[in-house]
């Protein structure tokens, strides 16, 4: 048995699927069958059970995929570690980024990083902030870019930005108009909202509880233009970062609101006390400086 077996094996089991897992290993199907069967015959036990399309994992196979996650990171840590001690500028990085953020500050930043690291790769995932803490937490991130606040028991971070939420409505709405409006006084409308994968789902949830109502949700998206243009064709009103307001299609009108104003502050976030590769050291010392300026 070596590394790569598990490595199949953790694939297959997260994508329950032979043909995705080779696509996303680059290697062909019969590679990760013949190498899954070497393993079984190992281990003595069937790992998959196979039905049709479906696959899915044997209690013999829930036991050894626990120890094989424990043994893969262990693995990718001894990795990071050499890399280190032989001083080596290069590595990859798993970066998780919103989609709403990940347009707004990040791509120069990342390009600038790419002529100084050349031989530094990176992978950005988008997510929304509950799943990227909870992907940070479990060390299948590097770093992400989350709302505060954040566990700091678990996480270390660094606040870059803070602003206010905005009121996106219709032209033809009746606030439309207004320079302000009172969250109360959206007590009765459609709200088109970020999923519950995004901190600022629950964020208007709970501001409209203590402006005293429930939002009555009529849509959930992670997409923040799409928001935007389902906003523009009368589906509903949404609330958004002031930043993502700016470029908001113009058929909406952009509002502030009060009583109680709703605000976000944005962080990068790492784990506490965590092994961090020299790529991803390297990265969070060069983004820390660039978003300072």
């Amino acid at each position: 048995m070596d590394i790569k077996h598990l490595q199949y094996f953790i694939e297959v089991t997260r994508l329950k699927s032979f043909s995705k897992a080779a696509e996303h290993l680059f290697v062909t199907q019969p590679t990760i069958s013949k190498m899954l069967k070497n393993l079984e015959s190992e281990l003595g036990v069937p790992l998959f059970d196979r039905r049709g399309n479906k696959v899915e994992l044997t209690d013999s196979g829930k036991v050894i995929y626990e120890q094989a996650q424990v043994i893969d990171k262990a693995f990718k840590d001894l990795q990071f570690q050499l890399d280190n001690l032989q001083d080596l500028k290069k590595g990859h990085i798993s970066i998780g980024l919103p989609p709403m953020i990940g347009s707004l500050h990040f791509p120069n930043v990342i390009g600038r990083f790419q002529e100084q690291y050349p031989d530094i790769t990176i992978q950005l995932v988008e997510k929304g902030s509950k799943r990227i803490e909870e992907d940070i937490a479990k060390g299948d991130l590097d770093i992400g870019v989350v709302v505060l606040p954040v566990n700091q028991n678990i996480f270390d971070f660094f606040p870059f930005e803070k602003e206010k939420l905005q009121l996106v409505v219709p032209l033809e709405h009746w606030s439309s108009k207004k320079e302000k409006v009172s969250l109360g006084q959206l007590k009765n409308e459609d709200f088109i909202l970020f999923n519950e994968d995004f901190a600022l789902h629950n964020r208007i949830i709970s501001s409209c509880t203590v402006a005293g109502f429930k939002p009555n949700i009529i849509s959930e998206s992670s997409q923040w233009d799409f928001i935007g243009k389902m906003v523009a064709s009368k589906l509903g009103i949404a609330l958004m970062p002031a930043s993502i307001c700016k470029d908001v299609t113009s058929d909406v009108a952009i509002i502030d609101v009060t009583d109680p104003s709703i605000n976000w502050e944005l962080a990068l976030i790492w784990r506490k006390k965590a092994y961090l590769s020299y790529a991803s050291r390297e990265w969070l010392n060069f983004t820390i400086e660039q978003l300072k300026t």
